[in-house]
């Protein structure tokens, strides 16, 4: 049976700074007194409590919301609204005017007044405030013995440390508050990346490589997220060397040695997490205490297929894009259209009701997509096959695919599925950092620094497991059961390959293939626009991606992308309200707004 840290807490330990005005000027109000916390389990529930605070959800018996206020997808780990949505992995979905204050942020107009601005804000902050208060508490226990006092301080600093990188590639201008600090009203003049850097750092170089609990962050995640830190301020040199020592020795907190999973959808069932692959992953469960708050993922509440017939009760939202779709296709050798990819697009069923027949593309594609994307004609997990508009809202609005990465089966749904609520949760962990992930990071880098044929390499690492049929999405057994199992016949004309030896010549052709290759291995998973906008892309590709999704939905008609101003969103108004002093905000906003 699996051992992990779950993300609720019901102790009185965990109470805190939800109380407060905002997230960052007052010290833990309502909180237990100090003195009584200052004991090893006192320590230790309020590091849980810094755990907890990662899906960005609070709760009680009667329902599960956001942190500090508001509603659970607003602050969603994943970052699917800021980072899925507006990177183009796709349409915010259900119909127009659902959940109004996405439609701004996937068209670039949107002001800081915008709710999920300031929920994410403070979300981030409740569990930065937290990690503060575990460093304050743990400085004053003598109880433990070195190595355990370097553990506890090593897991703070990097669940601190991921608050702000969160926080850093969002808002970019954000104050720092530590455990040092007394006045909470701080300026967001600095750049916090070489604050994130010690934390990290601190943590590569004191935590052990294994943990008595599979979801306690160890060495190896450390370094996986240092490195990426060193990747998005360009240190290249810096970022090599880390990675090459994460990828040759990291092992996962239960001391499997890090590698790909064999099955690309391994990585999202409970069943099968934690493997591997799993560098650091935020734990999800399902029905742990119905008779209190919901432990299960929240933040993806919205995000089943929702239609006239659909085996969900809700809601319909993030449908994969057909831009993201047509990634997929791949050539006579099994790769992909790297510049013309929308010129060579899968076919799908827009317009089309469920009872029109219709015969999927027969054309080749990346099995990848079939774990991705829900297409009509295709099996959709072990729930039927997806017949297409009956699942979906509103075709004309948002398209006619479903997520599927965030789904749990219909054979474990008493198990992964969770039902506190009108819409469903699911025991699917949220996975900050795998090992795919990591791979292609260190491409990038590997790239960055000439060694092409190491970032090949790597590549193929990731494309070779999605070449192994038995990862790929199978036809039923019995399509009337669909429960009953799959054939080994693939449900599609699969074909994906390596990159020819060689094929990284250059740096230009070499960093295109990596930012292919994140695109499709990582879509759905709300890393895109932060990876756009690293690269200083994001103009160039998101307006395309307007010009291209406008010819097939109507959601996005008022999108534009400006670069320099949409690179970052804005400092929640509220925030900059409430840093007044002396009649003027300590805050500052970021350019164009």
């Amino acid at each position: 049976m699996r051992t992990k840290i779950y993300i609720a807490l019901s102790m009185a330990l965990a109470v805190s700074i939800s109380s407060c005005k905002k997230s960052l000027d007052k010290p833990l109000l309502g909180s237990l007194e100090s003195p009584l916390l200052e004991t090893k389990d006192g320590v230790n529930g309020l590091l849980i409590g810094t755990y907890a605070a990662l899906d960005g959800m609070a709760g009680d018996a009667n329902g599960t919301y956001a942190i500090g206020g508001g509603n659970p997808w607003e602050t969603s780990p994943d970052n699917w609204v800021l980072g899925g949505v507006a990177g183009g992995d796709a349409n915010k979905g259900s119909i127009a005017g659902d959940v109004s204050e996405i439609e701004p942020i996937m068209q670039f107009y949107s002001d800081p007044t915008n709710v999920f601005y300031n929920s994410k804000w403070k979300a981030d902050y409740e569990g930065i405030s937290r990690a503060n208060t575990v460093l304050k508490v743990v400085a004053k226990v003598s109880a433990f013995t070195d190595a355990e006092k370097a553990n506890i301080i090593g897991q703070t600093r990097f669940l601190r440390a991921h608050y702000y990188f969160d926080l850093r590639k969002i808002f970019k201008n954000v104050p720092y508050i530590d455990e040092t600090t007394t006045n909470f009203n701080q300026p967001n003049n600095t750049d916090v990346w070489s604050k994130i850097e010690a934390d990290f750092d601190f943590a590569y170089k004191n935590l052990p490589s294994t943990q008595t609990s599979v979801g306690m962050v160890n060495k190896w995640a450390a370094g996986a997220y240092l490195a990426k830190t060193y990747l998005y301020e360009q240190k290249y040199p810096q970022a090599k060397a880390v990675f090459d020592d994460v990828i040759l020795n990291g092992v996962t907190s239960n001391g499997l040695h890090y590698g790909l999973n064999d099955k690309f959808d391994d990585n999202f069932t409970p069943e099968t997490e934690n493997q591997k692959e799993a560098i650091f992953a935020i734990q999800m469960a399902a029905n742990v205490d119905p008779a209190g708050p919901s432990n299960a993922n929240n933040g993806d509440m919205l995000n089943f297929p929702y239609g006239t017939d659909s085996p969900f009760p809700c809601c319909g939202f993030y449908q994969p894009s057909a831009d993201l779709v047509n990634h997929f296709r791949t050539d006579d050798k099994g790769l992909p259209y790297l510049d013309d990819f929308n010129s060579h697009a899968i076919k799908n069923d827009m317009h089309l009701a469920s009872s029109a027949s219709f015969i999927p593309d027969a054309g080749n594609i990346d099995p990848r997509l079939d774990w991705t994307a829900g297409r009509r004609g295709i099996p959709y997990l072990d729930w039927g096959i997806h017949p297409g508009s009956s699942w979906v809202r509103d075709q004309s609005y948002a398209g006619p695919y479903s997520p599927i990465k965030n789904v749990y089966w219909n054979a474990t749904q008493s198990v992964d599925g969770d039902n506190h609520s009108w819409a469903p949760g699911s025991a699917i962990n949220y996975n900050v950092i795998r090992f795919a992930d990591v791979l292609l990071m260190a491409a990038e880098v590997e790239a960055q620094l000439g060694n092409f044929a190491q970032a090949e390499t790597y590549v193929n690492t990731v494309r070779n497991r999605a070449a192994n049929p038995a990862g790929w999405v199978h036809t039923y057994k019995n399509p009337a059961s669909p429960t009953s199992g799959f054939t080994d016949v693939p449900a599609a004309n699969y074909k994906v390959s390596p990159y020819p030896a060689g094929a990284f010549a250059s740096k230009d052709f070499a960093l295109k293939a990596i930012y292919f290759e994140r695109k499709i291995e990582l879509a759905m998973e709300g890393h895109r626009f932060f990876d756009l906008v690293r690269w200083g892309i994001a103009d160039t590709e998101l307006n395309a991606y307007f010009k291209y999704q406008n010819t097939v939905t109507t959601d996005l008609r008022n999108g534009k992308y400006i670069k320099g101003k949409d690179d970052y969103y804005p400092i929640p108004q509220r925030q900059i309200d409430l840093s007044a002093s002396g009649g003027s905000p300590v805050l500052k906003q970021n350019s164009g707004y």
